[in-house]
């Protein structure tokens, strides 16, 4: 299985280290990582994205990215919006697209506390999903 993972370099601290993760688990479970692509934040990814599922040799995108709480409301709202693209983004092509993006509302601390967990289960939901459409697709 190919892949694609799209990081965002916003919060380079957490998501460098949640990029690196992902590879790892993307190896261990037997996957081929075809493009790694970084974007400026989280909200930037779609377009990337919608290039990247066009390609016959990517089976699934998996995103990365730490959208941490501010002192307004412009976490919630680019989460909001980005997860909706991203999945609009996956129906379109009929190709997972995988939300490894922690937040809104979420702290520094929380953050780094989620690096590992959502890293893997990232690409772990890019295989099962890709496994269970080949399933229902024969």
């Amino acid at each position: 299985m190919n892949i694609a993972i799209v990081v965002a370099e916003f919060n380079g601290e957490i998501t460098s280290k949640m990029l690196d993760l992902a590879i790892e688990k993307a190896k261990a479970l037997k996957m081929v990582v075809k493009y790694t692509s970084k974007v400026p934040g989280v909200f930037d990814m779609p377009l990337l994205i919608d290039t990247l599922l066009q390609k016959k040799d990517v089976d699934a995108v998996v995103t990365l990215g730490a959208v941490i709480k501010g002192q307004t409301k412009h976490d919630e709202l680019i989460s909001r919006v980005t997860a909706k693209a991203l999945s609009d983004l996956s129906i379109k092509y009929q190709k997972p697209v995988t939300l490894g993006i922690t937040g809104p509302g979420m702290s520094d601390r929380q953050a780094h506390q989620r690096i590992r967990p959502v890293s893997e289960r990232a690409v772990e939901a890019a295989k099962k999903l890709s496994e269970e459409l080949e399933k229902v697709r024969k």
